[in-house]
């Protein structure tokens, strides 16, 4: 008989109809006339009950039904007495798919997070990983949904890259070479001539810059794909293989940029209330409280567009009126999240995007602003046409700007930070032949699957998490 998903049997009201359900154990109890057993496929985070009467199955099998086992169940689907379920499966043969012995580590207790990760190859049969991880699927149809139906087109950046978009230098370097007998020049440095690549390369930390050549062709596109960055990092918001997801938009100034920015995250926050309601009421009662409430808000509010110099006055003010923070706050400090979270979450309420930071801490293509800003009475320093989108609990969620197109002030800027662009002619011939104004941003996916979810750790949001010294499945 063809499988009928659990989802499916569960909407269904063709009661008396025969079905075959499989998927794996959640529960199973047992009594002299009837067993009950908690079936679950992933198709939803709701469980199916199959009731299995006295002589339905032997004795041998039913002990071998234990938690995370897998089982085939052919039966009538039959309207249920239970309260909070409409259906359950009246089972007339049940079969044994697959045996669990008493070492499976999600035992149904209450586990750690961290001992979850320990064992992520498995945590993805939870309730809590299950929903997770169908939130991210949503997400991902959403935000290809909302680039098509903008008329953007899906550009594939490459993953290995000789250049470093940030200029930060942690990057994964990518070879063939013998590592224990190095090719060097006579100055004692390494020879890359006999390299696959004949020269340095590494797996990208971006694709914005080959995406930059895809908008001044196509006009609008977007980047959707893992990106690495080999930073010695072990907070709660970093990881060293993530995913991004960067737009690049021809003829748009910082209007249009704060204008897509608010309209791709409402659309991505919409499409999870829209799809995946059954998983965040699941994630609302067991992680926050408040889930739904915030994701309603984001939707319903306009987010506001904050001038870094303006964001800075009103963080001093707080710390005038007795407000402490744990770093400085002075005009030229890139921000802390502790300072973003308070901008959103006490101060405005509601998700801000911030602009026009300080030309010194912001990347070497970002476009200089006209004036330069006066805060609490004094010149300030040059700024430039970036953007963050900050979002309660998260803090930085976006960044993104408006990308310089001269190719004069563009090469100022390069030569005055003494970035390396021996190996980007590529790149600065875009504003040598036929340059155009042009802007985009990058949005973490693993970032964004944290707000949806209200999930704390981003180690927590992605099937197999690379960190420092974790490399594991």
């Amino acid at each position: 008989m063809k499988r009928t998903k659990i989802t499916d049997a569960l909407a269904s009201t063709d009661y008396g109809k025969e079905i075959c359900v499989k998927g794996w154990v959640r529960t199973h109890r047992s009594s002299k006339a009837v067993d009950f057993i908690q079936l679950n496929d992933g198709s939803t985070i709701k469980n199916i009950q199959v009731v299995v009467d006295a002589g339905v199955c032997d004795e041998d099998t039913l002990r071998q039904i234990t938690t995370g086992s897998c089982v085939a169940v052919c039966g009538l689907l039959v309207e249920s007495p239970a309260q909070g379920q409409a259906s359950e499966v009246q089972a007339k043969s049940v079969e044994l798919l697959g045996g669990c012995d008493a070492t499976y580590p999600m035992q149904k207790k209450g586990q750690s997070f961290e001992y979850m990760r320990q064992h992520a190859h498995m945590r993805l049969r939870t309730n809590t990983f299950g929903a997770i991880m169908r939130i991210r699927h949503n997400m991902s149809m959403a935000i290809h949904t909302y680039f098509h139906e903008h008329g953007f087109f899906y550009f594939h950046t490459p993953i290995i890259t000789a250049s470093d978009c940030e200029g930060a230098g942690q990057m994964f370097q990518v070879t063939t070479k013998n590592l224990y007998n190095l090719k060097k020049d006579k100055d004692g440095r390494i020879d890359y001539s006999d390299d696959f690549f004949g020269k340095p390369t590494s797996l990208t930390v971006s694709g914005q810059l080959e995406g930059e050549l895809g908008a001044t062709a196509l006009g609008a596109i977007y980047t959707f794909g893992p990106t690495f960055r080999a930073e010695n990092s072990n907070t709660p918001r970093h990881l060293a293989e993530f995913w991004m997801i960067e737009p690049e938009v021809a003829f748009y100034d910082l209007h249009d940029l704060m204008d897509l920015e608010e309209d791709f995250i409402k659309y991505c926050v919409r499409w999870a209330l829209d799809h995946c309601m059954d998983d965040l009421e699941f994630l609302n009662k067991m992680i926050d409280k408040t889930l739904i409430e915030r994701l309603q808000g984001v939707v319903k509010e306009e987010f506001v567009r904050l001038p870094y110099t303006k964001g800075i006055e009103i963080l001093q003010e707080a710390i005038k009126n007795g407000r402490k923070f744990e770093f400085p706050c002075n005009w030229g400090d890139d921000l802390a999240s502790e300072h973003e979270r308070y901008l959103v979450e006490e101060y405005f309420k509601k998700p801000v995007i911030m602009t026009n930071y300080p030309k010194a801490i912001k990347a070497f293509y970002m476009k200089i602003d006209a004036e330069r800003p006066v805060c609490n009475g004094e010149v300030m320093e040059e700024t430039v046409q970036g953007t963050d989108v900050l979002f309660p609990q998260i803090g930085e969620i976006i960044g993104g700007s408006v990308r310089e197109e001269s190719y004069d002030k563009l090469m100022g800027e390069i030569e005055s930070r003494n970035i390396p662009m021996k190996d980007m002619w590529w790149y600065l011939d875009t504003r040598r032949y036929g340059s155009c104004p042009h802007a985009g941003f990058g949005l973490g996916f693993e970032r964004l699957i944290l707000f949806i979810t209200g999930m704390q750790n981003i180690r927590d949001v992605i099937p197999f998490p690379r960190t420092p010294k974790t490399a594991e499945f």
